[in-house]
């Protein structure tokens, strides 16, 4: 069609959105909710792209992902030559095309998104890396460089953890991955809940790097059970540190002791996981009939509002502090979350938890807030209404307010760590201990699957550096 149609033909047709079960179905399952564009669909959207000469959608994603030039092949029909090229800059694809925030990236930045709606980017990625999968019968096979002869290890197998291992695999170096929980994958398979990313999608790629050679130990907490001094002295040349950020942000409010008051990680991890996948003493929570109440605006938040209406909460009520439209999460979500019949309370803050005799949580008091002036991060500050305490009831609270950095425990005072609890990092990815690298949230604090994948093979790429200079 692009061959037929000029730019600005292009520009006017309309967008077909990806198909999407309806809200009543599936509420009722953890099966995903976006399904997949047919071959058609895939080629007529794809034809939407105008072919910008410096493509703004390539620039907006952090891995710079040849977009532009994956589209022009779906649009032609060359599904398995599309796939190839988007993997070749993203190690996952298949899982940005299904959680990436497209709407604040890529598509954000397409140009026909000035008057029309944009290209649906990350709807085509999905497809032609799920179409090569299923023609190839797999995730082909990349060429391996012959064995280095030195071996590194990767603490912590989330997405920047297999991003670095899979490219130093591919550099001819062996690689080790340590994971403290039961299965690999981190927040793809223990934070984020199927009805966005089925754990099958993981599970396929974690046996992709299995083949590659990478050897993966799990049920091992790196700084408890083994130290990094450890690692290096069982032979490892190298570490990097895929750590992740995981301890939470959370505000002192009175009440916060009451039975009832959860925290967002722990209660995503029980809750989105078959009963021998869970960590020992974790079982899913029981929600029928309650009255769940959820503190945050970001895309954490918004898994455990829809987890709560799968797990038949009575009513399920978010709180955020600021607006709609100041939300850092993806808009796509909160959308979903609303026709799945999530209660949005805007511009609100809670200031206590009040229990009954029994020490359950009952009641939250909150006050409404207005916007003031940006703060330093250029967003407005939310600033409290004097007088406009209200209360309402709720019997189960999760709190999903942010996170910090979860580092490894300081070993002599060898790794410099940011006042966030993230570690300082040079260029190259190396911290401040010689050899020891880090990326990912870790780093930056938490951010996005398409971030600490960058960072992932940035660091890659600075530890073969390393390694080919000791």
């Amino acid at each position: 069609m692009s061959e037929k149609l000029g730019k600005r033909e292009r520009l006017k047709l309309p967008r077909i959105n990806p198909p999407i079960r309806d809200p009543e179905e599936r509420i009722a399952d953890f099966r995903e909710v976006y399904l997949e564009y047919d071959a058609e669909a895939a080629i007529q959207e794809a034809s939407r792209c105008v072919e910008c000469k410096n493509p703004p959608c390539e620039r907006a994603c952090p891995l710079h992902n040849h977009i532009r030039d994956w589209l022009i092949l779906t649009a032609q029909g060359k599904f398995l030559e599309a796939a190839a090229l988007s993997q070749s800059l993203s190690n996952m694809p298949e899982v940005c095309g299904r959680i990436c925030p497209q709407d604040r990236l890529c598509e954000e930045a397409c140009i026909v998104g000035a008057k029309n709606q944009p290209v649906a980017i990350g709807a085509i990625e999905r497809f032609i890396n799920e179409y090569a999968f299923r023609e190839l019968g797999g995730i082909p096979m990349p060429q391996v460089a012959p064995s280095t002869g030195k071996q590194v290890a990767i603490v912590g197998a989330g997405p920047a953890g297999l991003a670095c291992a899979e490219e130093l695999r591919k550099m001819g170096h062996s690689v080790t991955v340590f994971e403290a929980l039961p299965t690999p994958g981190g927040l793809l398979v223990y934070g984020i809940p199927g009805f966005k990313l089925e754990k099958r999608v993981v599970e396929r790629r974690i046996e992709y790097l299995k083949k590659l050679g990478i050897e993966f130990i799990c049920h091992v907490k790196v700084g408890q059970d083994l130290s990094l001094q450890d690692l290096f002295d069982q032979g490892f040349h190298a570490i990097f540190l895929g750590t992740g950020a995981q301890r939470p942000k959370n505000p002192k409010l009175p009440g916060m002791e009451f039975k009832g008051v959860h925290e967002a990680l722990p209660f995503l991890i029980r809750n989105n996981l078959d009963e021998e996948e869970l960590p020992p003493g974790m079982g899913r929570d029981d929600l029928r009939g309650r009255k769940v109440a959820v503190f945050g605006g970001g895309d954490t938040a918004m898994d455990c509002l829809r987890t709560s209406v799968r797990l038949q909460a009575s009513k399920v009520v978010c709180v955020y502090r600021r607006d709609e439209e100041n939300m850092p999460g993806s808009r796509q979500e909160v959308k979903r979350a609303k026709e799945e019949g999530v209660e949005f309370h805007f511009l609100t803050t809670p200031v206590r938890f009040s229990g009954d005799e029994e020490g359950h949580v009952r009641k939250v008091e909150c006050l409404k807030m207005r916007l003031g002036e940006p703060d330093q991060s250029g967003r407005q500050s939310p600033i409290p209404i004097e007088g406009s305490h209200f209360e309402f009831e709720a019997d189960f609270i999760i709190l999903a307010f942010g996170f910090e950095g979860d580092p490894v425990p300081n070993e002599d005072g060898k790794l410099k760590l940011t006042k966030w609890g993230t570690y300082e990092v040079d260029e190259g990815k190396m911290t401040s201990w010689r050899g020891v690298f880090a990326g990912g949230d870790g780093v930056r604090g938490a951010d996005l699957l398409v971030t600490a994948l960058k960072d992932g093979r940035d660091a890659a790429v600075g530890i073969d550096r390393y390694l080919r200079s000791v």
